[in-house]
């Protein structure tokens, strides 16, 4: 997993990262790791991205794709400055839980951004309703140091079953996993990501699906093991066919930041999400209406030091 994303200039990163309060007298040019094309953190982070070079004169930022999981590691180990995370793993990571091979130490929380949905997706002729059911089946989904992957493995074993216990198990994009749904080559598709998630809305559009309902045993067993999972609806109409609301894992997404990088450039990113509503609307419905104050939510996770100093400045305290 460490070595899933490492970035080419890994000697000026690090020269970067160690160089607080430079942004304003130099250009700053830094690598902020996102999500797999086909989710909602890619785009998210493209409009950060262009939002910040016209604000902050010099700036260049390099979006890469990510993952959860490596996300966090990467951001620990120095390989990038800023990135996109879930409170689940990022809550795990300070602790050295599993999938982290130790705990993290240089790791803050920026501002929640929008909740994720921990989707599991059947074709409706699969059989598949119940963890039980997807026994023999085939998965498709995503690469390792992902969450969503991640959870895959912890709800498998709700019923005793393993990766080793499916027919196939393929690692790739939400894009290539819809695709193989829409082929006939996966039985089952399982992500964390916003909604409605494009991907998913394109499968739908195709083929017959149908989302698993997350039931009150399942949910407790990850409640159990980390206080920030939620259960909340996919609400009806969500995706094509869909009339029922459907109950589902859910956590927060939000950004990060090694604890010791540039304060200044900390507040430009966050600046960039609390001045334009409209822009990230416009790219998922999930950052509709995003406060300050939803941003600085809790979540157990320690806040940069600039962070909280943005908030402040913005009449909102944090802890």
């Amino acid at each position: 997993m460490s070595e899933i994303f490492k970035v080419a200039r890994g000697a000026a990163m690090s020269a970067l990262i160690l160089a607080a309060g430079t942004v304003g007298a130099s250009a700053a040019d830094f690598v902020m790791a996102t999500g797999q094309q086909g989710g909602s953190w890619y785009p998210v982070g493209g409009a950060i991205k262009a939002i910040v070079e016209r604000e902050v004169p010099g700036t260049s930022i390099t979006v890469t794709p990510g993952a959860g999981v490596a996300n966090v590691v990467g951001v620990d180990g120095g390989r990038f400055p800023i990135a996109f995370a879930n409170s689940i793993s990022t809550v795990d990571s300070l602790s050295g839980k599993e999938p982290f091979r130790k705990a993290a130490t240089n790791v803050c929380n920026l501002g929640v951004l929008y909740p994720q949905y921990y989707q599991v997706v059947a074709l409706a002729d699969s059989g598949i309703r119940t963890v039980a059911d997807m026994k023999g089946k085939r998965l498709t989904t995503q690469q390792t140091g992902n969450t969503g992957e991640f959870l895959t493995h912890e709800l498998l074993s709700t019923a005793g079953l393993t990766f080793d216990d499916l027919a196939s198990v393929a690692h790739t994009s939400y894009s290539d996993s819809a695709s193989q749904m829409k082929d006939g080559h996966a039985d089952f598709f399982t992500l964390g990501s916003s909604l409605p998630t494009g991907s998913v809305m394109d499968l739908a559009s195709a083929r017959e699906i149908v989302l698993i309902d997350v039931d009150e045993e399942t949910f407790k067993h990850f409640k159990d093991q980390n206080a920030a999972f939620q259960l909340r609806d996919v609400p009806a109409g969500a995706y094509q066919g869909f009339d029922e609301p459907v109950r589902a894992i859910s956590y927060d997404t939000h950004m990060i930041a090694a604890c010791d990088y540039d304060g200044e450039m900390v507040k430009a990113v966050l600046a960039a999400v609390a001045d334009n509503n409209d822009t990230f609307a416009s790219i998922t419905k999930s950052m509709e209406g995003l406060t300050l104050e939803m941003m600085a939510t809790e979540i157990g996770v320690p806040f940069h030091p600039a962070a909280k100093e943005f908030y402040a400045e913005r009449g909102v305290t944090v802890e």
